[in-house]
């Protein structure tokens, strides 16, 4: 049963998901109800249906859909696009919650997501997967995703870590020579930040994008490989703003963008004690914005 059709290939795919998270001998949801859970039409679920029972993965008998066996990677269509990369795919998520505000709760429906980010589903399931280690999203003990929060402790920890690698990156930055191409990086997102600034009113959603770019570029100068994973974990939690109290956003960028002006200008001159004073200005802050976040929404 040859199909061509991306959107076909991707429920298909979508429907392997689901029964791979199904027990051999359970029956499959009715054509209507997986329709509704896929956001397709019932024409594609059962063209879906017809080759999963083509493949000898479910036994179908009148409205009875068997499943006989496991799924396996063999069996999953290519999609015609090339999908995101992981680090895309994070944006692409980050930024949707940033954007909608999804809050703490939301169920993710992963049929809809993949198309609306351009991924197949498996790899939605695989990039979701890594988001529950850091206690961002839970599997349902029934299938499926849900965001949730995190607890203070955790941002305390969390924030109190991401200043000892900071300022530690901090120190190397500044001692690294003048042809280092960090020095242009720098300038460069000096005039991102001041650019920023001038059409902040209408843009201030942007800064969250900006914010994780400085840290990253920082951060990137110290080259350890749990430096860059706990890196993508402070991004991760440092930028997911849906449980961050809107009223005053503006006013918190602008104070942000001002205090990473101070530290990139800092840094520039190679000033060790006014650098270190800015990092450790606004890591602080930082932390008391996250914390009183946190409280606005109940969850310390």
């Amino acid at each position: 049963m040859a199909r061509t059709d991306d959107r076909f290939r991707s429920a298909y795919n979508t429907l392997l998901d689901i029964c791979g998270n199904m027990e051999v001998g359970e029956q499959l949801p009715a054509e209507t109800v997986l329709a509704n859970r896929m956001e397709v039409s019932r024409t594609i679920v059962r063209g879906a249906l017809q080759k999963l029972d083509s493949e000898n993965l479910v036994e179908w008998e009148g409205r009875r859909k068997t499943l006989i066996r496991k799924p396996e990677p063999s069996h999953r269509l290519t999609l015609a696009d090339n999908p995101p990369s992981t680090e895309e795919l994070e944006q692409q998520f980050l930024d949707w919650i940033l954007r909608f505000d999804i809050p703490a709760g939301t169920s993710l429906n992963v049929a809809q997501l993949s198309r609306q980010f351009g991924v197949p589903a498996h790899s939605l399931q695989e990039f979701l997967s890594g988001l529950s280690r850091f206690g961002l999203v839970e599997r349902r003990p029934k299938g499926g995703w849900i965001l949730s929060g995190f607890t203070a402790g955790f941002a305390i920890e969390l924030s109190e870590f991401r200043l000892v690698l900071e300022m530690n990156a901090v120190r190397h930055l500044l001692a690294l020579p003048d042809d280092h191409e960090i020095w242009s990086k720098l300038r460069d997102l000096k005039q991102e930040h001041e650019e920023l600034k001038t059409d902040l009113a209408s843009r201030y959603h942007d800064f969250s994008m900006l914010d994780g770019k400085f840290h990253a570029t920082v951060n990137g100068i110290v080259k350890n490989r749990f430096v860059v994973e706990a890196q993508k974990l402070i991004s991760l939690i440092f930028h997911y703003h849906y449980m961050w109290d809107k009223r005053d956003e503006l006013e918190r960028n602008a104070a942000a963008i001002e205090e990473h002006l101070d530290w990139i200008n800092a840094m520039l001159d190679r000033d060790v004690e006014r650098s270190e004073a800015a990092a450790l200005k606004h890591l602080r802050r930082s932390k008391e914005t996250l914390l009183n976040s946190l409280k606005g929404h109940q969850l310390v």
